[in-house]
């Protein structure tokens, strides 16, 4: 009974950032992402009791924020009753150790937080595949300096998943834990692939919505398609991929995936273990990019959404720029291109608008013919059913005439029996 009311004792968290360039602009940068951290806490269930920045041109070897800054933190701590520290940075082992014994409550890093985040979020045996890797992956390297953290054995923020175990006990374990859970992913990869393989075997393009961290995406997924997926307004509220078919117009459909959301200083290990979920990329032909119009920070979201793009997605990927939640602000603060759309998804304006976009942009693979066949290539329209979408056939004097949409490989073996051009 004592541990389950442990377990719903909110915690109370002192959050401290450092800005290491010590200008005022990158001061109000630092700010923002201590509220975006923020945030993260609430997410994860805890209480901000209070902000502390550090300005310094380097990080503390020792202490990250040098021992004067920790003992400011330390009586910010003592006054509020805070139960942990949370950095908006990332910590070394040694820092976490150092700062445990001075602040005396356990200490947590961004990248902690956000895994917590993700622990309680992922629904799918994949998604929690997922998770458990990343957290493997993050405390191994830790484990010397997480004697506080790792010794709140009952729950709590920064102890769910793999950190309720004793993990400082073996390393082997954990070692090989993180190997059986790679083979895992790897054939949730192989299922994937197949998967993938019949797709493209079909001519299905294929659409993933990315976008930083509650930009509308699910919402906009439930819009288009009916998908049911909870849509709050919470950060990291979807982790497993959701996938359906949407008919985008007449003789075109694609399926549809929705993906993690993205945020700033997203931990590298946490790309990769999710790299099973977000290998969709790799793959997509047209990348709809959801921005939240209304967010005061929407520029500095877009590149964080840009450079994870740039590394994940497939050279040469179309990306449509879609501005959710337009509806909240004035219309010129929306940019004007060809790969631009605005929308509302919560109340459906825009979709027509951007089903059109889509179509355009998977357009150019798509080839509406009539063809002719010679009654002895007959065998062709099997392969047309199989392979593409097929409008009528009629068998005439001349040879068997069929409507069809060829993609680009099947245009070009078909070319030749091509009589007209739709």
């Amino acid at each position: 009974m004592a541990e389950n009311f442990e377990e719903h004792i909110q915690e109370r968290a002192v959050l401290v950032g450092l800005n290491a360039d010590c200008f005022t602009q990158a001061q109000t940068a630092t700010d923002r992402s201590l509220e975006e951290l923020e945030a993260l806490l609430e997410t994860a269930g805890g209480f901000c009791t209070g902000k502390v920045l550090q300005n310094r041109h380097a990080p503390d070897p020792h202490s990250f924020i040098g021992e004067g800054k920790a003992l400011e933190v330390k009586m910010l701590v003592e006054a509020t009753a805070s139960t942990m520290v949370v950095f908006d940075n990332e910590l070394s082992p040694g820092n976490i150790g150092a700062l445990e014994e001075i602040l005396g409550v356990t200490v947590l890093d961004r990248s902690a937080l956000i895994l917590d985040i993700f622990a309680q979020r992922a629904q799918t045996r994949e998604g929690r595949l997922q998770v458990e890797l990343a957290q493997y992956q993050y405390l191994l390297p830790r484990l010397s300096g997480m004697g506080k953290s790792l010794s709140r054995q009952g729950g709590g923020i920064g102890t769910r998943g793999p950190g309720e175990t004793k993990l400082e006990s073996d390393r082997r374990h954990i070692r090989e834990r993180i190997s059986r859970l790679k083979q895992e992913l790897q054939q949730v990869r192989q299922v994937r692939g197949v998967q993938r393989e019949r797709r493209m075997k079909n001519s299905v393009p294929v659409v993933a919505i990315v976008g930083y961290t509650n930009a509308g995406k699910s919402t906009l997924l439930n819009r288009l398609t009916d998908a049911g997926i909870p849509a709050n307004d919470r950060l990291f509220d979807t982790l497993d991929t959701t996938s359906r078919r949407l008919t985008v117009a007449e003789d075109l459909d694609v399926v549809i995936s929705d993906t993690v959301g993205f945020i700033s200083k997203l931990p590298h290990h946490l790309v990769d273990a999710f790299r099973a979920t977000l290998e969709e990329l790799e793959y997509a032909d047209v990348l709809l990019h959801v921005i939240d119009a209304s967010d005061p920070d929407r520029q500095e979201h877009i590149q964080v959404v840009e450079r994870l793009i740039a590394k994940l997605a497939r050279p040469g990927a179309q990306v449509l720029q879609v501005y959710n939640k337009a509806d909240l602000v004035p219309a010129t603060d929306i940019p004007v291109g060809q790969d631009v759309v605005k929308i509302s998804a919560k109340l459906g304006l825009g979709m027509e608008e951007l089903l059109k976009a889509i179509e355009r942009l998977v357009a150019p693979s798509r080839h509406p013919v009539v063809l002719l066949l010679p009654y002895a290539q007959g065998g062709l329209v099997d392969t047309l059913h199989k392979n593409t979408t097929v409008r009528r056939v009629d068998y005439t004097g001349d040879g068997i005439e069929v409507e069809a949409v060829l993609d680009d490989i099947l245009y070009g073996r078909l070319r030749t029996y091509v009589v007209k051009e739709l």
